[in-house]
């Protein structure tokens, strides 16, 4: 990340409690599944104490690390690609892919307290707030209680992983800023996890910000896991990008979201793509298409300091 320049993430907690158990990621117990969220935020405050990462918790915070990072970016033109210069702190801000570790609508206070900031509802399958990828359900009595509590406390809500029904429930009632930090456009690869272009054109519609991911399946129809990536390339995943731009009628609203921690490899990204450091090539493949400097510049990063702004009250 730091040779790739990444100064800024989305770092995910991610804990299921569906009522379908799996090793590692769905717990029989949301108490189970809060006690290991908790665990992985602890992990990001271990990180930050050592000076790895700085927790971005607001707006304040958020340009003083831009101005850092802009002043070592340009103090340093050769340096980054070999690593050879001690970068800034990377920084994260935290999000829950999936509700399911709040224990109750209330519980959500103290997560912001401990630097959460965005929260997805659901991930895959049945969860307690909303029905997520693969599912048909839309928001439980639970998830319009949180929806609520959302607005009150300030954590933006990331429409990733909604099912139809709950993206647009969700939609409806939360009138505050809307995402969606790693989403694919379902006209290119046609599976209910992507969206439609009428569900880009509605988070356009509230100003919103859709990351495309690298997961090789999210990017090309029919992809498989253990099938081979050589013809899935970084061009194709700006693809994605530009239909988002298309329907949006700008670059606004395009931006990187990866899903590069999504529990797969190099097997199951891009061909060209190496590292995380190789993020770095998608300006390049925009440009290719068109894109102007400015252009660029939003799509790489301008779109989500943007939507930030915004989301925490500055802009």
């Amino acid at each position: 990340m730091r040779r790739g320049r990444i100064a800024l993430s989305f770092a995910t907690v991610l804990a299921r409690a569906t009522g379908r158990p799996e090793p590692h990621l769905d717990f029989a117990t949301p108490a189970q599944a809060c006690g290991i969220a908790k665990g992985q935020l602890a992990y990001y405050h271990a990180l930050e104490r050592q000076g790895h990462v700085r927790v971005i918790r607001g707006a304040a915070q958020l340009e003083a690390h831009i101005a850092e990072w802009t002043a070592w970016d340009a103090a340093h033109p050769d340096d980054a690609a070999e690593g050879n210069a001690p970068t800034p702190p990377l920084g994260f801000v935290i999000s829950m892919e999936g509700a399911d570790p709040i224990l109750e609508p209330a519980h959500l206070q103290e997560w912001w307290e401990g630097g959460l900031r965005l929260l997805e509802l659901s991930h895959f399958g049945p969860g307690r707030y909303a029905g997520g990828t693969g599912t048909e359900i839309g928001l439980t009595e639970l998830g319009k209680s949180l929806l609520s509590e959302m607005g009150r406390v300030g954590v933006t809500l990331d429409l990733t992983h909604c099912s139809d029904q709950a993206f647009w429930e969700a939609l409806a009632q939360h009138p505050g800023p809307v995402m969606a930090s790693h989403n694919n456009c379902r006209a290119l690869a046609p599976h209910q996890r992507q969206f439609s272009d009428e569900q880009i054109r509605a988070i356009v519609g509230r100003d919103g910000v859709i990351g495309v991911a690298l997961d090789c399946w999210m990017i090309k129809p029919g992809w498989r896991h253990g099938d081979s990536n050589e013809a899935i390339k970084l061009a194709d995943v700006v693809t994605h990008i530009d239909h988002i731009c298309q329907i949006a009628g700008s670059s606004r609203h395009a931006a990187i979201g990866t899903d590069l921690d999504g529990g797969f490899g190099r097997e199951g990204s891009p061909h060209d793509l190496d590292t995380i450091a190789d993020l770095q090539k998608i300006a390049g493949l925009v440009a290719q298409r068109g894109y102007g400097a400015d252009d660029i510049a939003a799509i790489m990063h301008g779109n989500w300091f943007r939507f930030l702004r915004r989301a925490w009250g500055t802009a």
